[in-house]
């Protein structure tokens, strides 16, 4: 058997974009795999359908098609910008094809980026999508204002910039109604209102949306409108500026959301569930204290799965598990598909299709009926076939104020009990998020190297409700930190075949914050590697893209009212305590913890004679080692095998 190679994530094969036929019996969804020769990844639509031989088959070909649609159980639409217009101006090609064969066809342009599309009957459309505030309407003079225009860029309002969008200065996400017929686009929302999603109920004529307006400054408090699509009559849903919607959906003509206001748990509060009420109010439905996320993994595709109908049809994040749940209309919550660790994203009412991990396995399609789960497609199966995967092992421990633990060990596939390893602490981001036992591809090429890989999930990850997840204010860098230094200790009595001079530790984004956090408070690791960290919270607040809200809302404090508490949790207050090996991992264009954090810190760290040394990665984004470039997410981790290899000896 072969073991988990560097590049295997470019073989490993994510499933995304689950849609299912109006009927529900047929599903079509993307298969994203790298191609290491072009440094990027093909992207093709598949299909299920029981009725035809065979029931799984691939429907596109042309290496770049997502976002699938049914139009009717025959015919499915789809983006894919397979003939491009020389153009500078932004524009969105969807095309056509049949289930029964035959080459795709445009169906039509829309003259800016796209997404979210519903179809409304008599080749008309609802979609949100992108208006530029400073580009003028005339095709002309937007031509020449993005050509005299390219060497700059203004800033006038927050957030300017967004990880994985760029600028986004005076860009607003809108609603439109497309009209195939006419060929026109008509913006149904006001031009500075910002959409953050909608939801469609075709069969009464109507649409819910919710979002926010606002010129210089995005609060993130939203509000909720329900449109009529006969009379285009809009009602508000006033939310009193308080709360930030998750989503909404029509359940048997009543509108259900998602939604939170912050005041317990700050921005990362999770949502509770709430009624419209007739008169346009809106009461509490239900709260769950749920956490809306998948399990953590960088080789997994993802896609909505929230959905309306004669329920409320949700992901959910439970312990180190999601599940599909359904919320009934007097209050029920039932666990419709929970037979796979890690579900990704469903979609279904009575049956339903899934794409999910099992344990210590990529994606696969998998389909609920009466009860009994099956897997429909095999799509990694020849990849596990031919390679050794590492089990993860999982244990639970109670920390020292009383908290259970959930923690995981991956051990070599050759280990021995006779044996001294090298081992690696892995912190995932978040906070709150969660690690599980799907398939993570950098924990298995260091279990395949020879590391014993373990990670946990402390408090302030997900899956646990609020209280768990609460780490912010005077608690963050305390309960947190305490708990994985707690399971360190744990997993080395555990396995005592662990050199415990020889173990290393890594994070990225918050798992960024605690790497950086660890080197200022022990220098119990060998060696650290730092992936698009936080290292000052003075700086992070008002540098990225989330930081005036989010990051001032984990801190609890701002610079003018609380400069010495927000200092006091920035790692960077600590750096000249630290005396660990540190390699910084950065993008330059990630927005989420800006390069200044990671830059400060290894300034700090090269002035005060610690080993440091930094990997800077042109053109990427925050989310490098799930979607980068192949090239680049191959030297990202050889850049910290050998960081780990070189101080932790390892032979």
């Amino acid at each position: 058997m072969k073991k988990v190679e560097i590049d295997d994530f470019a073989r490993i094969r994510k499933l995304s974009d689950l849609n299912l036929s109006p009927s529900t019996k047929k599903a079509a969804f993307v298969v994203s795999e790298g191609d290491l020769e072009k440094n990027g990844y093909n992207t093709d639509i598949y299909v299920y359908d029981s009725s035809h031989n065979p029931a799984l088959f691939r429907l596109t070909s042309s290496k770049n098609a997502r976002s699938p649609l049914f139009l009717d159980e025959e015919t499915v639409l789809f983006i894919s910008n397979r003939e491009k217009k020389d153009s500078v101006l932004p524009e969105t090609v969807y095309q056509k094809i049949s289930l029964r064969g035959g080459e795709a066809t445009e169906a039509f342009r829309l003259p800016f980026p796209a997404s979210s599309l519903k179809p409304l009957g008599d080749d008309k459309y609802l979609v949100s999508g992108i208006h530029d505030l400073a580009l003028p309407e005339d095709e002309d003079e937007a031509k020449k204002y993005i050509e005299e225009n390219k060497d700059y860029e203004v800033f006038d309002e927050l957030p300017f910039w967004f990880n994985g969008a760029g600028i986004i200065n005076k860009k607003r996400s809108g609603l439109y109604l497309y009209d195939d017929v006419l060929k026109k686009t008509s913006l149904l929302t006001d031009k500075y209102f910002d959409l953050n999603g909608f939801s469609l109920d075709a069969d009464n004529g109507k649409v819910v949306y919710w979002g926010n307006r606002f010129e210089s400054l995005n609060t993130h408090k939203h509000d909720l409108y329900i449109m009529n699509l006969e009379t285009m009559h809009v009602d508000k849903v006033n939310l009193q500026n308080e709360y930030t919607v998750h989503f909404a959906e029509f359940v048997n003509d009543t509108v259900i959301f998602a939604a939170s206001d912050g005041k317990k748990y700050g921005s990362s509060q999770n949502p509770a569930f709430f009624i419209v009420n007739e008169d346009l109010s809106f009461a509490p439905f239900l709260d769950l204290d749920p956490s809306l996320l998948a399990i953590g993994s960088d080789i997994a595709g993802g896609g909505s799965s929230v959905h309306g109908g004669d329920a409320l049809y949700f992901l959910q994040n439970i312990g180190y598990t999601s599940c599909y749940r359904k919320l009934t209309p007097d209050g029920e919550v039932i666990t419709v598909v929970d037979d796979i660790p890690c579900v990704s994203m469903a979609q279904g009412y009575q049956d339903f299709y899934f794409i999910g991990m099992e344990k210590d396995k990529p994606q696969e399609l998998y389909f609920k009926h009466h009860g009994i789960t099956e897997k429909l497609s095999s799509f990694n199966s020849d990849y596990l076939d031919t390679h050794s995967v590492a089990r993860t092992e999982h244990f639970t421990f109670t920390d020292k104020d009383g908290v259970e633990i959930d923690g995981w060990v991956l051990l070599p596939d050759d280990f021995v009990q006779n044996k001294s390893y090298p081992a690696i602490l892995d912190v995932h981001g978040g906070p709150q998020v969660a690690y599980g036992e799907g398939f993570f591809h950098e924990m298995q090429y260091w279990a395949g190297l020879g590391y014993i890989v373990f990670f946990c999930n402390p408090r302030g990850s997900s899956g646990k409700g609020g209280g768990f997840a609460d780490i912010y204010g005077d608690n963050y860098g305390v309960r947190d930190y305490n708990d994985l230094m707690e399971f360190t200790d744990e997993v080395l009595k555990r396995f005592p075949q662990i050199d415990a001079k020889r173990v290393a530790m890594t994070g990225g984004s918050y798992g960024g914050f605690m790497a950086n956090w660890i080197i200022g408070h022990t220098d119990r690791f060998a060696a650290v590697a730092s992936q698009r960290s936080i290292s000052n919270y003075l700086s992070k607040c008002l540098t990225t893209d989330i930081g005036y809200y989010h990051n001032l809302s984990a801190i609890q404090a701002d610079p003018w009212t609380n400069m010495e508490k927000m200092w006091k949790h920035s790692p960077l207050a600590y750096a000249d305590k630290v005396k660990t090996p540190t390699l910084f991992i950065q993008s330059d264009e990630d927005y989420r913890c800006w390069m200044g954090d990671a830059v400060q810190m290894l300034q700090a760290l090269l002035m005060h004679g610690v080993p440091a040394r930094m990997c800077l990665f042109h053109g990427e984004n925050h989310e490098l080692s799930r979607s980068g470039k192949p090239v680049h997410r191959i030297r990202r981790l050889k850049e910290i095998t050998d960081w780990f290899d070189h101080y932790c000896n390892r032979k």
